[in-house]
């Protein structure tokens, strides 16, 4: 997906609007996408009561329908969108996801919550590339860095009032989790209909392989029912062994397909973004740290409605300062980056989360302790998240050439939705199906989960280094010319 700044743009939608009217409507519908990450966590244990005989492993494809959708789908949208308009794609997926959201509230079983979800996360994915296009179309170049400062720090801001909220929402029904999505984006699809303007890349004139895409989706998917039912059926069947082989296989035939398709399709999986080290370290610090903050998102959530009885609400309120310690540290993170480097921030956020989660481990029982135990765990977590997530970013955007940031920030955003989705499956294998007897220790194991994916996050922030500019920021590709050597060249 092309930089907008970069490339011809067609306008035939309103006359330009404020900056600031555009950077209010896309973020708006950004915080409507982001909060639905974390309002429906403090849903599950309602969910559950509503459908009786629902399992955990059950509930859990509500999260990974989702994310696993919602993170293939993000190159190719936005790929469709530079090609047919963003402001028409971003509409489509505002229309796209206040429909599934409707939808989702009013499921009559756990298999339909989970379809809607699923319309919901097609419609996310068209929001979030075409939102960050449109903004930067927006604004003038010598702005165009606070405002997407400010775009980025939606996103903690919905993580902070996610859990409070959501709380707020069960205590009347879990439907009201999706309910409230309506009018808000209703509201958010007029607005942008009168502020935003067209743009489109007429220079990339290749469309998404679907090929690709389609196996990348289905392959992830096939592992992670696979691995989701390993407790209840074994490790060893051939109902668990054959989808993780299988679905492993689809996930690098998609990587192959991604290889061969590049010249003639837009790939799934831009495979030559991962030549560069920083880039590759930056991506898979990320997906490995999101193992260890999926199972944290769900993970606590259980441990204080199930074994510590908490309501919905109570639950909502103690997870709130996690999120808002992520909030208070984005931006002093910025700074800090600026000065000691991307890898070495990214570093010290991964330590954090590992502590916390550790903390937890050590400390948690089944007796209530929320002070003792809950909140220092939280606190240390939440600067993690804080320190980790802008520290990425900011690598992947300060290395990548203003023509390939669009896609590699998609990439970065497609492998922490995946890495999410690998907690969440591993977590609800660590829990296992446990007795009164041992309770804790599945909790424990999924503590445990969080350290060792908070650990390997750290190892891999060595690759990141300080995350600036390369003096010739390209990567290498294969050269056409038939001698066969390796031109240094930034791939359009």
């Amino acid at each position: 997906m092309s930089d907008p700044a970069s490339s011809p743009t067609s306008r035939d939608a309103p006359p330009p609007a404020a900056p600031s009217r555009v950077l209010l409507v896309v973020s708006a519908a950004v915080f409507l996408a982001s909060l639905d990450l974390f309002i429906v966590n403090i849903a599950f244990p309602d969910i559950a009561r509503s459908f009786e005989g629902t399992t955990v492993s059950d509930l859990s494809w509500v999260l990974n329908g989702f994310a696993i959708v919602f993170a293939a789908l993000l190159v190719p949208a936005g790929r469709i969108a530079d090609r047919v308009g963003r402001r028409r794609v971003f509409l489509a997926g505002l229309l796209v996801f206040t429909l599934g959201s409707a939808l989702c509230a009013v499921s009559w079983s756990v298999g339909t919550l989970v379809g809607f979800r699923v319309v919901q996360a097609i419609g996310a994915a068209m929001i979030f590339p075409t939102s960050l296009a449109l903004l930067v179309d927006a604004f003038p170049p010598e702005k165009r860095a606070a405002a997407i400062g400010a775009w980025a720090g939606v996103g903690g801001v919905a993580a902070a009032l996610g859990p409070p909220i959501g709380g707020l929402l069960v205590e009347l029904s879990w439907h009201w989790v999706f309910v409230v999505n309506v009018p808000v984006g209703l509201l958010a699809l007029l607005g942008a209909r009168r502020v935003l303007r067209e743009s489109r890349d007429d220079q990339d004139q290749r469309w998404p392989d679907a090929v690709g895409t389609g196996l990348l989706i289905v392959g992830v998917g096939l592992a992670a029912w696979g691995l989701v039912g390993a407790p209840d059926h074994g490790w060893g069947t051939l109902r668990t062994i054959g989808a993780l082989v299988v679905g492993l296989a689809l996930v690098g035939a998609a990587v192959q397909q991604s290889r061969r398709i590049a010249d003639h399709r837009a790939p799934a999986l831009d495979v030559e973004l991962f030549r560069s080290r920083t880039f590759s370290g930056a991506t898979l610090s990320a997906l490995l740290f999101s193992v260890a903050f999926g199972a944290l998102l769900l993970g606590n959530v259980l441990f204080m409605t199930g074994p510590w009885g908490y309501t919905e609400l109570r639950a909502g309120i103690a997870l709130a300062p996690g999120p808002l310690m992520a909030a208070l540290t984005a931006v002093p993170s910025g700074h800090l980056v600026a000065r000691f480097g991307a890898g070495t921030v990214a570093r010290i956020g991964n330590v954090l989360m590992a502590l916390g989660a550790a903390w937890w481990l050590w400390r948690a029982e089944l007796t209530p302790d929320y002070a003792g135990v809950i909140l220092p765990g939280m606190l240390l977590t939440g600067i993690g998240v804080g320190m980790v997530l802008p520290s990425v970013s900011g690598a992947v955007a300060s290395t990548l050439p203003p023509q390939r940031l669009a896609t590699g920030s998609a990439l970065l955003s497609a492998g922490r939705q995946f890495g999410s989705v690998i907690g969440v499956v591993l977590l609800v294998a660590a829990f296992g199906t446990p007795t009164p007897e041992t309770l804790l220790d599945g909790y424990q194991r999924g503590w445990l989960l969080m350290v060792v994916a908070a650990v390997l996050a750290t190892i891999a922030t060595f690759w990141i280094g300080r995350g600036e500019h390369r003096a010739v920021p390209t990567v290498a590709v294969p050269d056409e010319v038939t001698d066969g050597r390796v031109a240094e060249r930034v791939p359009a």
